[in-house]
């Protein structure tokens, strides 16, 4: 709506990419700027900034402070500054990143551009840091709408039997439905188990190739499989409205992280579940895995030292170097532990000085960098190969003399009746000649280091910092753990930890739902006995089924209810275990 550019400064280059083709779905013109871009990939979106052939405009703040950002953006026409996931600027935010503190140094470039910043999960002492943070001036507004989201139903269940929980609840449950659990191979586990069920299923992570995600999700948005199990990398970017419920297998490490994932369910404002299912082992790991996440500062220290010599970088050196990340290989050579060594490159990536993107997100790109009287020059010196497949690139994939586009050797492979290694070879000979601009995906997992190499000794992360984001994370912990264990109304709960007051209870979460009056205390025998009829007259159901149709009812009332009725003949049982009349 301004004339200009918007800057949109976003952490997730996933989330960027996803939000960047939405724009161009809509006629907008959109680049983002992120970490293992090439110089000339750089350089292109930057010039088209300068023409105003861009709009909006998203980077990652790792890129803020690098000299050839800024000496092109104090020359972009830039009209609005946004801050996406804000919380990540605030030491007490649940995702704070370093880099982010670069966002405010950049305002001095265009002093008198207005500057937005937006969250969904912020804390009274986040939203005050982040205003403080970002040198919000004297005069500015604060918009917060209510956390409060009366179709939303929050569940919490102490349950052995997640699985059978998880199927009576897809069962019973109309529309879509989100399952999330913490590693990836427990998407797949509980996907199959609810496919064997009879329920449609898919599963998401971040460790399947782009096509498989990409497949998975569409499938999940159309409906034709109603349940998507997945990691916390699903879900960002995803307005799927009638999503009915969002089950968690496995306890989220803070509230805001829950709050998040459990509001993708009842975005059309229908009744909805939010239900976390959870055992003791829970709440045990809950702590194990706290204190393997946080490895000592010298620890982390000496794991950005082995890195750096073992990409052999001198102090000074490496800034935008991309290698092949095997961890294996490193973890062998310096004899150090996979998972630590793991929970150490995640607060180095935190600090900005490396990245590791997910081996995903790299996908062979292209650019024709010369006229097209050059290449028909290079065509015809070449072998007509040449020729076939410079034309059918131009056929498939448009705007490749403006910009990088995405390429499939395979599908060109393909269409051309050669080998996948034959076209890559061209490619790269084509590339040595100047003829394009080729970049080639990667099968491994990268890492790039968005910072020149520093002196261990002043890695930013000192023990006073390290000490207070522990205890910060530490507190988000126990808050959740609270949360859980309560039997204080859900809503009430979550709304006051956002600093919210609720007036009362939800009335519908579990807690409410067993602080009520249960059949046995409001109604009789025969009213209880009218009421299990009443649901087998509309479909034969097991006697878990039963108990979660009729909330607060005593399992041993309902057993023995079953039994009489059973004898009398009023019902009787399949060989499914079900009850029916």
């Amino acid at each position: 709506m301004l004339e200009g550019l918007c800057l949109v400064v976003s952490p997730l280059i996933s989330l960027m990419k996803d939000q960047v083709q939405q724009l161009h779905d809509r006629g907008i013109k959109a680049a983002c700027l992120f970490s293992g871009l090439s110089p000339n990939e750089q350089e292109i979106i930057f010039n088209k900034c300068l023409q105003g052939k861009i709009k909006i405009l998203y980077v990652s703040p790792e890129r803020l402070k690098h000299r050839v950002f800024i000496e092109h953006f104090r020359r972009m026409n830039v009209s609005l500054i946004a801050v996406d996931e804000a919380h990540c600027i605030s030491q007490w935010g649940y995702d704070f990143r370093p880099p982010y503190l670069d966002i405010a140094r950049i305002r001095i470039y265009h002093d008198k551009v207005p500057i937005i910043a937006l969250t969904a999960t912020a804390t009274p002492a986040v939203v005050t840091d982040i205003q403080r943070q970002l040198l919000f001036r004297t005069g500015h507004k604060l918009f917060q709408s209510s956390f409060y989201r009366d179709n939303l139903a929050y569940m919490v269940f102490h349950e052995n039997d997640k699985e059978g929980r998880i199927l009576r609840i897809a069962h019973n449950t109309s529309g879509s439905g989100i399952i999330y659990v913490r590693n990836r191979r427990r998407t797949r586990q509980v996907a199959e188990y609810l496919v064997r069920n009879g329920i449609p299923a898919s599963y998401y992570h971040a460790g399947l190739d782009s096509k498989e995600r990409d497949i998975a999700q569409l499938r999940w948005m159309k409906g034709e499989t109603p349940v998507i199990v997945a990691t916390n990398a699903f879900g960002m970017g995803i307005d799927k409205p009638d999503v009915r419920f969002v089950i968690h297998l496995d306890i989220p490490s803070s509230i805001e992280a829950y709050f998040q994932e459990a509001g993708r369910a009842g975005r059309d404002g229908n009744k909805s579940y939010a239900v976390m299912l959870y055992n003791d082992n829970d709440l045990e790991n809950l702590h194990t895995n706290f204190d393997i996440s946080f490895p000592s500062p010298s620890y982390i220290s000496n794991i950005y030292k082995a890195i750096c010599n073992y990409y052999q970088l001198p102090i000074g050196s490496g800034e935008d170097c991309q290698f092949d990340f095997d961890i294996e290989a490193l973890c062998s050579t310096y004899n150090l532990n996979v998972v630590e060594f793991y929970n150490a490159t995640r607060f180095l990536e935190r600090e900005g000085l490396i990245s590791l993107p997910d081996r995903t997100d790299s996908e062979s790109r292209v650019h024709i960098p010369v006229t097209r009287d050059e290449i028909y020059r290079f065509q015809v010196s070449q072998e007509p190969r040449y020729t076939d497949l410079l034309t059918l690139m131009l056929r498939m994939y448009g705007g490749l003399f403006s910009d990088f586009s995405p390429i499939s050797e395979r599908a060109l492979a393909r269409r051309l009746y050669l080998s996948e290694e034959q076209v890559t070879n061209m490619l790269h000979h084509m590339h040595a000649l100047k003829i394009i601009n080729y970049q080639a995906k990667s099968s491994k997992p990268q890492i790039i280091f968005t910072s020149p190499r520093i002196n261990v000794e002043h890695l930013p992360l000192t023990e006073s910092n390290y000490s207070f984001l522990k205890q910060q994370a530490l507190q988000r912990l126990e808050a959740i753990i609270y949360y859980v264990t309560s039997e204080s109304c859900r809503s009430v709960t979550l709304l006051q930890y956002f600093g919210e007051q609720s007036p009362q209870p939800c009335g519908h979460c579990d807690v409410c739902l067993h602080s009520q009056p249960t059949p046995t205390q409001q109604t009789s025998a025969d009213e209880l006995r009218s009421l299990i009829l009443t649901l087998l007259h509309q479909q034969p159901l097991r006697a878990d089924e039963i108990l979660e149709k009729i909330p607060g009812i005593d399992q041993r009332l309902l057993s023995h209810t079953l039994r009489l009725l059973v004898d009398q003949r009023v019902i009787s049982i399949n060989e499914s275990l079900q009850f029916f009349v």
